[in-house]
């Protein structure tokens, strides 16, 4: 059993006890109902701060040191792990060369927004926590929504992290939104995209059929997998979309690029995302 309660004093420090939640149950119930044996006790406040800027030259942030937020709805170690999963493999490009320094822009770009959006909803959260009875109206009001289909998949969504999508242009809904974890028959059997990613290399997913891309010049970088699918499904928020031809999967799962293969933008992508063409 996990009990949360609210402390009536702020700015305590050190280790909470079971005293302390205790005092806080009686508080509340006029009793502690026995409690005893606590297999686990910690404080956490509802404060919000979120870094201007996540580079300052060589140092970056990531994770609780960019961003802190209250903890209801379990977000922060999502973000927090995205946030280094972005960072990661676009911060070892730069160090290999393969990438210009600013490639490294585009992780404020697209990190900042998310962490801003976590810290207003988690706000709006903890705005319903209080037992006022207009607290109470808007907590039975708010809590019909998730009844009704479309408010349902917006909220599990924005609270898995699922409906993240980056800005990159206009195209394909795929494009910049997590890539699903399709079932691919390729020339070396069934796999899963995801299990593509294993490596933390990109991979060019050609569904399309027989294509003469040439990937030679980024071969070094970029896996070129030629595959069919059976069924896309209904992807998070999205619902059901038709795959493309052809998909440019970035490290992170994000899709970087969507088209034919024969398309002259495909070789501005790979050289945008994953460093010019060996000569």
């Amino acid at each position: 059993m996990r009990v949360v309660v609210s402390e009536q004093q702020l700015g305590k420090t050190g280790e909470p006890t079971l005293n302390d939640v205790s005092e806080a149950v009686v508080a509340v119930f006029g009793t502690d109902y026995g409690m005893h044996s606590p297999t686990w006790i910690t404080r956490f406040t509802d404060v919000t701060r979120q870094a201007a800027s996540y580079r300052e030259g060589r140092v970056l942030l990531a994770g609780d040191s960019a961003h802190i937020h209250s903890p209801i709805g379990g977000q922060g170690l999502g973000i927090g792990v995205q946030d280094a999963v972005n960072l990661g493999w676009k911060l070892a490009q730069v160090v290999k060369g393969t990438s210009p320094e600013s490639l490294l822009d585009t992780y404020q770009a697209e990190r900042h927004p998310v962490a801003a959006r976590v810290l207003r909803n988690t706000m709006a959260q903890t705005a319903l926590i209080p037992t006022t009875d207009r607290v109470e109206a808007l907590r039975d009001t708010m809590s019909e929504l998730p009844s009704v289909a479309e408010p349902r998949k917006r909220i599990a969504g924005m609270m898995s992290g699922l409906d993240i999508h980056y800005d990159l242009g206009e195209g394909h809904p795929l494009l910049g939104r997590r890539v699903p974890d399709l079932d691919l028959a390729t020339e070396d059997g069934q796999v899963r995209v995801f299990t593509l990613l294993h490596d933390a290399r990109p991979v060019l997913l050609n569904l399309g059929g027989p294509s003469a891309f040439d990937v030679t010049p980024w071969a070094d970088r970029i896996q070129l997998i030629n595959a069919k699918y059976a069924d896309v499904g209904e992807l998070p928020v999205l619902g059901e979309v038709t795959a493309p031809t052809a998909v440019l999967i970035r490290p992170d799962g994000h899709v970087a690029w969507t088209g034919e293969l024969t398309a002259p933008a495909l070789p501005a992508a790979l050289t945008t995302w994953f460093g010019p063409p060996a000569s």
